[in-house]
């Protein structure tokens, strides 16, 4: 079919370029550089924001504690990590869940260090020993997923899709980098609205939580697209059960915390 050809190889030209240029080393290190001006500009903020040096119509916008910095920090790392989510999509299924398990992971850390900001400065538990069991509780989690990560990577290796290369594994690759390819469209229009929001002053979404459940919707996508290249039962059932552990990521993730606990 020639038109589904063109439109493989439009994908692949398209994906291509961005995934190499993410990947390189230089494109990383400037990133890890960013990460570290927004973390020192926001402790900057947010202390003259402290000392009423701001001008008042950024008051509203920047926290007073400085704890929020590295919720900051954390939450960049976070959309990186779902940018690489997306990249890695192409790859292979399980190599994606695994992913995605490293977002929750790293979720479940913001979480933690977010609860910093119910504490004082200087810090104390003192009559905070709420917050102390819930940041316990989202750091128990998140070094619980990263133990589990190991495991699930040993195992990994085993359930790597087995189509041989060739024109077929080609349409199956590009079909899955034009998902990957409207999976990055999607992200960028729900990070640019959701940033509209907080500048405007409205109530903003949440990002992550929300972002998951499109990535449920992704998910049985690639898994039908499989169901195409690999109709194999075991591929079938495999796939499908890798969707079902993003549900279960979905669920935990707006679970209220004596659930998670």
């Amino acid at each position: 079919m020639p038109g589904f050809s063109s439109i493989y190889a439009l994908a692949t030209y398209a994906f291509d370029p961005l995934h190499q240029y993410w990947e390189r080393e230089s494109t990383q290190r400037r990133v890890g550089g960013l990460l570290i001006f927004v973390f020192l500009l926001s402790l900057g903020a947010i202390e003259l924001n402290r000392q009423g040096l701001l001008p008042s119509q950024f008051t509203h916008l920047v926290p007073s504690s400085h704890y929020m910095a590295i919720s900051l920090a954390f939450t960049l790392v976070l959309i990186l990590e779902v940018v690489s989510l997306i990249f890695t999509l192409p790859c292979s299924i399980s190599r994606a869940v695994g992913k995605q398990f490293e977002i929750l992971a790293l979720i479940l850390l913001r979480n933690s260090f977010k609860e910093l900001a119910e504490f004082p400065e200087p810090i104390t538990v003192a009559g905070h020993m709420d917050a102390v069991w819930r940041l316990l509780a989202d750091g128990g989690g998140a070094i619980a997923i990263f133990g589990l990560l190991g495991v699930y990577t040993l195992l990994r290796y085993r359930l790597e899709e087995s189509l041989r290369g060739g024109p077929r594994l080609f349409r199956f690759v590009a079909s899955k980098k034009i998902v990957a390819l409207v999976l990055l469209c999607v992200f960028l229009v729900m990070g640019l609205e959701n940033a509209r929001l907080f500048v405007s002053g409205q109530p903003t979404f949440h990002f992550f939580k929300n972002f998951y459940t499109v990535l449920i919707f992704s998910d049985i996508l690639l898994v039908l697209i499989s169901q195409r290249f690999l109709p194999e039962f075991r591929a079938v059932f495999r796939n499908s059960g890798f969707v079902l552990s993003t549900l279960l990521i979905r669920l935990a993730l707006t679970a209220p915390p004596s659930t998670m606990c």
